[in-house]
């Protein structure tokens, strides 16, 4: 099923550099005199420095609580970040087939730069990508023509998060015969992350393992619509390293959750749910399922914090919804 995105703007950042070529599609060429620049902006609107203060940086907080928040910061500050390594630029004839016309990438590892391009008069559908070079959980598939691009997380029995922060963007333009123009073009984020803080202090537990599931598995470009697929994706969360004993963090990067008015959220399951297993000194594995009811959206950070108890389940400690 497919649902609309939600995006959320982002701090300014300008990104630029030059495309060239009125050879780019087999068009007249007289038009092509013309200089046009094109301004991009990471904008990044996130709660990650609210939710991880709320959670785990207050008054009330234990030692484990402040250790976790500085270790997920760091784990966290090239992800959720306004910053691009890498960006791809496609743009569309947008008659009929929808074909691409142009294709170019570029390695940026900067938050500032500037395009130029200079191509024949003609409406075109623009669209960038940022950071997905690195980023080996998400493919970019059928992007030959606008309608069909799609960003698909890769499958497999149990996935890795993603590792960087994905940008999108789209953006009609029309070139203008003889003119010189600008156009902004504001990518947005389209993954986001979920952590998991466990006090295991007086537990028996040897070890531990968090997954979550619930979450869109491609993400369509041009119509930023998500899809969420019939066989959900189990994804393995990643041990965070914490300086203090007693506990253990595990933290997510993947695409958005449903919203609560989607068909099928509002199943007995909750929009999403983390999955914890924790393995005793006896060799047994305990089972806990914790359903979610907010939905987690594009660049956004939900932080659950949980105490372990003897028999190995887990408990939620605070103000939840799950």
């Amino acid at each position: 099923m497919l649902s609309s995105a939600t995006h959320k703007v982002i701090p300014f950042v300008c990104l630029a550099a030059t495309l060239t070529g009125c050879s780019l599609v087999d068009d007249d060429l007289s038009d092509c005199g013309r200089d046009h620049r094109m301004d991009y902006e990471l904008t990044l609107v996130t709660n990650m420095t609210t939710e991880i203060q709320t959670q785990l940086q207050t008054e009330l907080s234990t030692e484990l609580e402040w250790q976790a928040a500085l270790s997920l910061t760091g784990h966290l500050k090239k992800i959720i970040t306004e910053f691009a390594h890498d960006v791809d630029l496609s743009f569309y004839d947008v008659r009929g087939d929808s074909l691409r016309l142009h294709h170019e990438s570029h390695i940026m590892d900067a938050n500032q730069s500037s395009y130029t391009l200079s191509i024949p008069k003609k409406r075109y559908l623009h669209m960038a990508l940022a950071n997905i070079q690195g980023n080996s959980a998400v493919a970019v598939l059928d992007d030959e023509r606008c309608h069909r691009s799609v960003l698909h997380q890769l499958q497999a029995d149990t996935v890795q998060p993603h590792k960087t922060g994905i940008f999108t963007a789209r953006l009609p333009m029309e070139i203008l015969e003889g003119e010189s123009q600008t156009f902004d073009v504001h990518l947005y984020m389209a993954n986001c992350a979920e952590a998991v803080v466990v006090d295991t202090l007086n537990s028996h537990i040897r070890d531990m393992k968090v997954v979550a599931t619930g979450f869109a598995t491609d993400f369509y470009v041009c119509d930023s619509l998500w899809r969420f697929s019939s066989e959900p994706v189990i994804e393995k969360l990643t041990r965070v390293d914490l300086k203090e004993d007693g506990g253990l963090c595990f933290c997510g990067v993947n695409f958005p959750s449903r919203e609560a008015g989607d068909a099928k959220a509002d199943s007995a399951e909750g929009l999403w749910q983390f999955r914890v297993y924790s393995t005793l000194n006896d060799g047994s594995v305990t089972e806990t399922i914790l359903d979610m009811n907010e939905p987690l959206r594009s660049g956004q950070l939900k932080v659950l914090r949980l105490k372990a108890r003897p028999d190995g389940g887990t408990l939620p400690v605070g103000n939840v919804t799950a």
